[in-house]
């Protein structure tokens, strides 16, 4: 007899009867339906829908409207990318501040305590409208005066906290003995940070993350106050020449179009992360 005791089996994947996998299914989709249908029943037998209907759902604005809309939506989605990227590396040395120890380095703790405090507390829109219209206005020499940048500027500070704390729940929920197992090592307090804990806790947060990246792209819109012409500036710009809210709608669909498969793909992850994890505890 093999003195090696073998790995735990992993548990068999059950199959499901086609009524078990499809009956649940068809469930939800009648109660869904039959909600919906009721609430389309009674906003449409209202007596003032057909007007609603012309100002908000006018199919002929819509399509005028949404070469601009689109052209506009660009932007967003422009600002939405390289923001992204600068919050995701802005946040993390935010995070791996706040995590270091020592008397040495208590004032980069102390820095990054009071940003994330300060930032998280301020609204974005308020945000945006000190930055974008705050900044250019001081006029400072080898600034940019665009209120383009600056809005983006004002968004990439904002999420950044908000991620800073995110990365730092990934970090602090490592176990301490990786830790323990890096100082025995003989690595420093930024080798192990680099090379075991940081790793883990952005594979960790990875879903949270991503969660975060959705409300952004919806935030983006934000820059219109400030008279970025973006898919929500043009809608407004067309509404104001016609007096017609369709252009509006235009602006939903896209943002829709662009939010529900990033909203999808988190779920994605997240299920992924969900099955990593149980196949670690079996």
């Amino acid at each position: 007899m093999s003195s090696e005791r073998s790995a735990p089996a992993l548990p068999a994947r059950q199959t499901l009867t086609f009524r078990e996998r499809y009956v649940p299914f068809l469930i939800s989709f009648v109660s869904v339906a039959i909600v919906f249908g009721g609430l389309w029943r009674v906003i449409t037998s209202a007596e003032h829908w057909p007007r609603i209907k012309l100002q908000f759902f006018n199919l002929e604005a819509i399509v005028a409207a949404f070469p601009n809309v689109l052209r506009g939506f660009g932007i967003n989605m422009t600002v939405w990318a390289i923001a992204l990227v600068a919050i995701s590396i802005w946040a993390l040395v935010l995070a791996v501040f706040r995590s270091l120890h020592g008397p040495w380095l208590a004032p980069i703790r102390l820095f990054s305590i009071i940003y994330i405090d300060l930032l998280r507390g301020l609204p974005s829109l308020l945000l945006v409208l000190l930055f974008g219209f705050g900044v250019p206005a001081l006029q400072i020499p080898g600034l940019p005066r665009s209120s383009l940048f600056w809005g983006g500027v004002a968004m990439v500070l904002g999420y950044s906290a908000y991620a800073a704390e995110v990365y730092r729940s990934g970090m602090e929920a490592v176990h301490d003995g990786q830790r323990a197992a890096a100082k025995a090592l003989g690595l420093s307090q930024w080798q192990t940070l680099r090379h075991a804990i940081v790793p883990q806790a952005v594979r960790n947060v990875l879903p949270a993350l991503l969660n975060l990246a959705v409300a952004l792209q919806k935030d983006v819109a934000l820059l219109s106050v400030i008279g970025v012409r973006d898919a929500v500036r043009e809608a407004q710009i067309y509404t104001a020449r016609t007096f017609n809210y369709s252009s509006l709608i235009a602006a939903a669909l896209l943002f829709l179009a662009a939010t529900i498969p990033m909203a999808r793909f988190t779920d994605y992850v997240a299920r992924k992360d969900q099955e990593r994890r149980l196949q670690r505890t079996v």
